[in-house]
């Protein structure tokens, strides 16, 4: 196996140079090759990919890849997706291992279990309790979910995915996320107050039998911080300067935000939307700032004006650490027959995990 070439010697390269190596490591690799590239990507990234979208739609890419590598420029827990639901001879490879997600790590398999076990002195949690994760979560995670006959959500797909939860049993334990369950639940009629934040880091979530008995949905006290810098009065005072403008949010902001806005839903949905309006319109984006600033550009010919929602300029900074001069380092390393920041989740997990993807995919439309 040839030696790997280091990193350190591609960190100070430019990323016009990047760009015409990436773009000859592609041709070399031809369809060995599936870039994968989140909506939430730095552009001088996300021009390179293959398939762009949201994590469902990317999910279903890597399932259906014929190619030997996939290569996520996303974050950790994507392209342990991606390995999860690909097939045993293909590759999944993270271009900067610290391309995390902080809402990903506010919960962790030794703190759900403990919750399970709580809740099992209540009420019996495998026959009441449906646990649902947001794909923002470790393998793990969805592993948990795949052994206590849970399932996966995206914000795509999280009322499906809850309607066939209360199918299976008639209380859901949703996490890591808060704010993606309490706006959809509300939007299918589930009153705010059956619905309440468990916080792991307290006896019973800091709740007492009766709050617990009597709700539907139990809300893992977790949260994006990208999407909580959005405020109603950012909302307010947009409408007050622009009346006939549109506002338009993703799941992960709070649920004052949501209900101030005209239009709540995934990346997806927001693309489709804004790209569907008339010409000339006007809208204020609630999502992370890479996303908005491409749809702004994208609007400009239509005379369409697009803002994004804090007068703060927040990006995934996570996410914001795959660049060009690591994606080129991966895939160099590949063309000269080594393969570097693979992602392997290990079999018992994936096996798991596994389960509860598949009921998603299943279950979404």
């Amino acid at each position: 196996m040839p030696s790997t070439l280091s990193f350190p010697s591609y960190r100070d390269l430019d990323d016009a140079t990047c760009e015409e190596r990436i773009l000859v490591a592609k041709r070399t690799l031809g369809s060995d090759l599936l870039i994968l590239g989140h909506h939430y990507q730095r552009e001088e990234v996300f021009r390179h990919a293959d398939f762009s979208g949201d994590s469902l739609k990317l999910s279903r890419q890597a399932a259906a890849s014929r190619a030997r590598y996939i290569v996520f420029c996303g974050v950790h827990f994507m392209a342990e997706v991606a390995d999860i639901l690909s097939r045993p001879e293909q590759i999944a490879i993270l271009p900067d291992l610290s391309a995390g997600c902080s809402m990903a790590d506010m919960a962790d398999l030794p703190r759900v279990e403990q919750v399970w076990r709580e809740l099992a002195s209540l009420l019996n949690p495998d026959e009441v309790v449906t646990p649902v994760t947001y794909i923002n979560s470790a393998a793990t995670l969805k592993a948990f979910c795949g052994r206590h006959g849970g399932i996966v959500c995206t914000s795509g797909n999280a009322r499906a995915i809850l309607e066939w939860a209360f199918s299976e049993r008639k209380k859901v334990l949703f996490f890591p996320d808060q704010h993606l369950g309490r706006n959809t639940g509300f939007r299918m009629g589930i009153p705010l107050d059956e619905m309440v934040v468990w916080d792991p880091e307290l006896p019973l979530g800091g709740l007492d039998e009766a709050t617990i008995q009597r709700a539907r949905i139990l809300l893992w006290k977790g949260f994006c911080s990208v999407h909580q810098v959005f405020r109603a009065e950012h909302i307010d005072n947009f409408r007050a300067r622009y009346p006939e403008a549109k506002v338009i949010s993703h799941p992960e902001c709070s649920f004052e935000v949501c209900q101030k806005s005209d239009a709540v839903g995934s990346t997806e949905y927001i693309i489709r939307t804004i790209q569907n309006s008339p010409p000339g319109s006007r809208w204020l984006v609630g999502t992370e700032l890479n996303l908005v600033q491409r749809l702004h550009e994208q609007g400009i010919p239509q005379g369409k004006d697009i803002h994004f929602m804090s007068p703060e300029q927040c990006m995934c900074s996570t996410m914001y650490r795959i660049d060009p001069q690591h994606l080129l380092w991966c895939l160099e390393n590949l063309v000269a027959g080594r393969v570097v920041n693979r992602i392997q989740v290990p079999h018992t997990i994936a096996e798991e995990a596994r389960w509860s993807l598949r009921r998603m995919l299943e279950v979404s439309p």
